[in-house]
């Protein structure tokens, strides 16, 4: 009975696999983009949000309260609907990323100012007292070990970053969402094909949580 049941999947799904298989390499280099964007936005946020300087911290406040209290979809629809007002146009690609990794950097300031919150002061006094700048000391000394503290925070918003790129469906990016609802429209077929879509967001996201679980035992061993 199982045996006929995935049978039965797989002649349905066939052959249309290229076609998601193509979308959801499609949302891979979408992820890796919004997660290169949101890494270096959210680093010089937490930096800007533990500064000793009110003038710095407060921008970098406003915008992760303005990130996390208002929905990703609309942060979308303003990027890719409301800058062409004032003369930016950009692709849905890139509208996308852009978004999206504005959208998460917010998320990974508030992961990276907890992980350097909890690192003690007196390692970086110690740090600056043995004659190491303030940029070398964070790159040499706390850094690294705020990366070990963030790596499972870190692999939520990963996964998170993924399943996003879902909502840029709205903004007529052909994406794994897109592409399988272009194909039920025409086969008619939802359950089978939103299944696949799962499926292999499923695979993709395992792909990543694993690979960051690895990350996380090597700076366990190094620390």
């Amino acid at each position: 009975m199982g045996l006929n049941v995935i049978s039965n999947w797989w002649n349905v799904v066939r052959d249309y696999m290229p076609l998601m298989l193509q979308a959801t390499v499609t949302v891979v280099e979408i992820t890796a983009c919004v997660v290169l964007l949101s890494w270096v936005v959210g680093l010089l946020l937490a930096l800007l949000r533990t500064s000793n300087v009110l003038v710095l911290q407060w921008p970098a406040r406003f915008y992760i309260w303005f990130i996390r209290g208002t929905p990703a979809l609309v942060q979308i629809f303003i990027v890719y609907f409301g800058l062409p007002q004032f003369g930016v146009r950009l692709s849905p690609f890139v509208g996308g990323v852009i978004a999206l990794g504005l959208n998460s950097a917010a998320y990974v300031a508030e992961t990276i100012r907890g992980g350097l919150i909890s690192i003690p002061k007196g390692q970086r006094e110690s740090a600056l007292a043995l004659g190491l700048s303030h940029t070398t000391a964070m790159r040499r000394i706390i850094l690294p070990q705020v990366i070990r503290v963030i790596i499972p925070p870190i692999s939520n918003e990963l996964a998170s970053a993924l399943k996003n790129t879902s909502l840029l469906s709205t903004i007529t990016l052909m994406e794994l969402t897109l592409q399988t609802e272009v194909v039920v429209a025409t086969t008619f077929r939802p359950f089978e094909f939103y299944i696949t879509a799962a499926m292999l967001y499923l695979i993709m996201t395992t792909v990543c949580l694993v690979a960051l679980q690895r990350v996380e035992n090597k700076f366990a061993l190094r620390y």
